[in-house]
């Protein structure tokens, strides 16, 4: 353990770029607010570039609350990275906006929460992190202030508050039991006992609510629909990543011994529902978001297998990666389009090639094709699952697997078929998935390289 500031420089220039974004925000005219939002990204760029090159140094705890250790240094990377492509998406639907500066402060906010949401291993900054990823990212939910945006804010605000409630309710519990709120405490001082289980239980309904798992997806689809595209790409990726972070740390650490079977209980259900559920859905929004759902479900499969096997932890790690990069190159498909019917991507093959081979390479990606990042993802979670003994759930995981490659070729085939007119693509948009696309396809194939980092 050491308190040393320069183990927090992600995460210091991260915050100095929003702090000094929203300054500058405050003294530029409302047409050069780019400058405000060029601060930000800076900070964001920053916070990145010290982020990895913090990859190589020692697992080490700092500030006797904050884990320094590949959970972290994945987490800052993705999340950050993550961050950049929807400050590009967001660019140019924001310009102008006379509330432009305060879009991307409060989304470099929701990404500091949640590379905190990641790395904490103590209970009081757990919950902090939790209300600093969670509170920014309400106010971008309705940040249109249209009829949609409102009600989606207000379903987000009130879910939030419901299971943040639960969740303090857990860590009551276990402060009491475990008589401290580090992780190593409670880890050598709570019992194995109900008491405990329950509370447990009532602190992963919090973070289950980030990672929009069954029972707290509710949220999820209204969301994705009524807010604005760049914000359901942000709020459907960005959180998730620190919550399955806090999630598998959690259950390494601290978890009483009914934590496999429960978390692989509430994987089956959210795969399984998310999937189910996609099947019908004509708006692409929330299909995606129904498939977020059910991507939560698979991400859980090692975080249950936390503690049983070491495949667990480069399952989780390689497949969030892999997820955040096709995700965002999902959702940039649908802002660079601007239309959210399956019926409205109908001919956009013809006008729009390359645009449509990225959201091809991303949907079947999504579905774990190779040589997509997240083919590699799926078969580490599946040895994962197997290796921890748990054959039945990798077999319930691979059989979701199939059944969702209907509901995005419902999305697929539309797009090669003859169609006279139809929207002009967005090209700052159209980069943004060029891109991620790229980017999914070389951690793909570059996953040798990339798990031998490890």
């Amino acid at each position: 353990m050491r308190e040393n500031p320069a183990d927090l420089l992600p995460e210091l220039c991260t915050l100095l770029g929003a702090v000094l974004g929203l300054l500058t925000g405050m003294f530029v005219p409302r047409q050069r607010q780019w400058a405000a939002v060029l601060v930000c990204a800076l900070g964001v760029l920053a916070g990145l570039v010290s982020a990895a090159f913090a990859v190589p140094g020692p697992r080490v705890m700092t500030f006797d609350a904050f884990m320094l250790d590949p959970v972290t240094h994945v987490t800052r990377v993705t999340v950050l990275g993550s961050t950049l492509l929807v400050m590009a998406l967001a660019f140019k639907p924001l310009r102008g906006h006379r509330r432009e500066t305060e879009f991307h402060v409060l989304t470099v906010f929701t990404a500091l929460g949640t590379v905190a949401l990641g790395a904490s291993s103590d209970l009081l900054v757990l919950v902090a992190a939790y209300l600093l990823a969670s509170i920014p990212s309400y106010a971008l939910a309705g940040f249109g202030k249209d009829a949609q945006g409102t009600e989606a804010a207000l379903k987000y605000y009130l879910m939030g508050a419901l299971f943040g409630l639960l969740m303090l309710t857990g860590v009551t519990l276990l402060y009491g039991l475990g008589r401290g709120t580090s992780y190593e405490t409670l880890g050598r001082n709570l019992p194995d006992n109900t008491v405990v289980t329950v509370g447990a239980i009532l602190l992963v309904a919090g973070l289950l609510f980030k990672a929009g798992g069954v029972p707290a997806h509710f949220w999820v689809p209204d969301v994705a629909e009524g807010a604005s595209p760049v914000v359901a790409a942000l709020v459907t990726t960005i959180p998730k990543i620190g919550a399955f972070a806090a999630l598998f740390r959690l259950g390494a650490e601290v978890t009483p011994h009914s934590w496999a079977l429960t978390l692989a209980l509430v994987a089956t259900a959210t795969m399984t529902l998310g999937n189910l559920a996609a099947f019908g859905q004509d708006n692409v929004r929330r299909l995606l978001a129904y498939s977020t759902i059910s991507q939560a479900g698979y991400l859980l499969v090692p975080v249950a297998m936390a503690g049983r096997t070491d495949l667990a932890e480069p399952a989780l790690l390689y497949y969030i990666a892999a997820y955040a990069l096709t995700n965002l190159g999902a959702f940039a498909v649908v802002v660079a389009v601007g239309r959210d019917r399956i019926g409205d991507y109908r001919g956009l093959a013809p006008r729009s090639p390359l645009l449509v081979l990225s959201l091809v390479i991303c949907l079947l990606g999504l579905i774990g094709t190779p040589p997509t990042a997240v083919f590699v993802g799926k078969v580490l979670m599946l040895g994962a699952a197997l290796d921890g003994h748990y054959t039945w759930l990798a077999v319930v995981a691979a059989v979701n697997t199939v059944a969702s490659v209907f509901y995005y070729l419902r999305w697929i085939v539309p797009c090669f078929a003859r169609a006279d007119e139809g929207p002009v693509p967005s090209r700052p948009a159209a980069m943004v998935a060029y891109l991620a696309t790229a980017l999914t396809l070389v951690l793909g194939i570059g996953s040798g390289i990339a798990l031998s980092l490890n």
